[in-house]
């Protein structure tokens, strides 16, 4: 490719960036542009959309504080302290089994079951570190559990729809089947403003679960290096503070809420560019087997409880 060809799929690539800042952008649309211009023409800017998107996403989810009332935080936080219990250790326990019946590494395994029980990428970065895992260990986790939060994003709302899942249902059923972050406040933005509501709230509320597990496996794997909640969700628990102790700025709050909607549109173009080529080639047969059978194994079980009225 000569210089022209570059600078035009540069400027290309700037150009579709900028119209994710229109309202007319939805999540789907961002993701799966960002998605088919890295696949058919590549990436012209990896690490700095790798880097972006991680700030964006961080500035949106403390913007999207704005738009949660800081009592429902401590309610979800509350009620679901069992559930979150009970399904992060089985994740965690039915995927180290598979892992050791598909021979995977135990770094690798640990890092996919982990992503899966958590909350994906964010997950996984900060249990890297305390079990010591190896570059490439970690490239592979991230690459399996990015390819299937592209995919969940994509496929959660009209499932959602076609299981009649009320909104408040459908914003729990994200956060509690879609791994990272981004995509499960994605769908639930696609879903509803209600459903982005609980879903960010559960997720966030769920990722708080970072700090006691990675100190644990800290403790067993007699590891010297530790991890803290991640900063931009003390920023969206402040932000949600805010929001329900100074209704008199509501103008403000819902200004700045609205604002970070469409900063995660954004977020989103750049997660699907970087789902490029390369990264679908590192993911390899047996961790995106695991990946697979965990994360259908988790929202399977947890629709059931929905729609059973077990879980509400």
């Amino acid at each position: 490719m000569n210089d022209n060809q570059q600078k035009t799929l540069k400027t290309a690539f700037i150009g579709l960036f900028l119209l994710t800042v229109l309202p007319l952008v939805t999540s789907p649309v961002a993701l799966a542009t960002g998605f088919a211009f890295s696949f058919l023409f590549g990436n012209p800017f990896p690490d700095k959309t790798a880097r972006l998107s991680k700030t964006l996403l961080k500035l949106s989810v403390v913007g999207l504080g704005f738009g949660v009332n800081f009592a429902e935080v401590i309610e979800v936080g509350k009620n679901s302290l069992l559930l979150t219990f009970i399904t992060i250790t089985a994740t965690i326990i039915l995927g180290e089994l598979l892992g050791r019946a598909l021979k995977l590494p135990p770094n690798t395994r640990t890092l996919l079951s982990f992503g899966t029980a958590i909350c994906g990428g964010s997950a996984i970065a900060a249990m890297a570190p305390v079990i010591k895992a190896r570059d490439e260990e970690i490239a592979i986790s991230l690459a399996t559990v990015f390819s299937l939060n592209a995919l969940a994003l994509v496929l959660f709302p009209p499932l959602g729809h076609l299981f009649g899942l009320d909104q408040y249902q459908f914003g729990l059923w994200a956060a509690l089947a879609i791994h990272d972050t981004s995509s499960a406040v994605g769908a639930s933005a696609a879903y509803g403003a209600l459903a982005l509501s609980v879903g960010t709230t559960a997720k966030l509320t769920r990722a708080l679960w970072i700090a006691p597990c990675t100190l644990v496996a800290g403790l067993l794997k007699k590891s010297d290096e530790r991890t803290a909640v991640p900063l931009f969700i003390i920023g969206f628990i402040v932000a949600a503070f805010i929001n329900t102790w100074l209704p008199s700025f509501e103008t403000i709050w819902g200004g700045l809420y609205l604002l970070a909607r469409q900063a995660l549109v954004m977020t989103l173009f750049l997660v699907g560019a970087g789902l490029t080529k390369d990264v679908l080639r590192q993911v390899g047969l047996k961790p995106l087997l695991l990946g697979v059978i965990l994360w259908v194994a988790v929202g399977i079980t947890i629709l059931l409880l929905l729609l059973s009225g077990t879980l509400h």
